[in-house]
């Protein structure tokens, strides 16, 4: 079992494209490419905080499952971390955020690493 889990805010600030003046529609695009890339992973979920909420709702289409942090995004990323950790041991989860703290408190519950150009790339990849 593989599961990407998409730190959505910080994927979406790695592209200057204006997404400050819509984060629901920054978010809604986001999803929309994780729903069509050709990712080498059974499970993606897609992390929303704050204003990014508004773009998708929670819960899950096919192999993307979106998250509404309650609090912090952060926790919320970590958390969906230890959940796939939990339900499928031995499982490989992976965390694309380019938030030190982030990646250290991820790779701390058991999961790999990657920043937002990998992701970016390959749904570049996929249009």
């Amino acid at each position: 079992m593989q599961v990407l889990v998409v730190d959505g805010a910080n994927v979406v600030g790695a592209r200057p494209d204006g997404w400050w003046k819509d984060r629901a529609g920054a978010a809604r695009r986001l999803h929309e490419e994780l729903m069509t890339a050709d990712l080498p992973h059974d499970e993606v979920v897609l992390v929303l905080e704050g204003k990014a909420k508004g773009g998708h709702r929670p819960g899950r289409d096919a192999h993307v499952r979106t998250v509404h942090a309650k609090g912090s995004g952060d926790d919320a990323v970590v958390e969906a971390v230890r959940a796939a950790l939990t339900r499928s041991p031995g499982a490989r989860v992976t965390v694309v955020s380019a938030d030190r703290m982030l990646r250290a408190r991820a790779e701390a519950a058991g999961a790999l690493c990657l920043g937002p150009s990998w992701l970016l790339d390959e749904l570049g990849a996929a249009r």
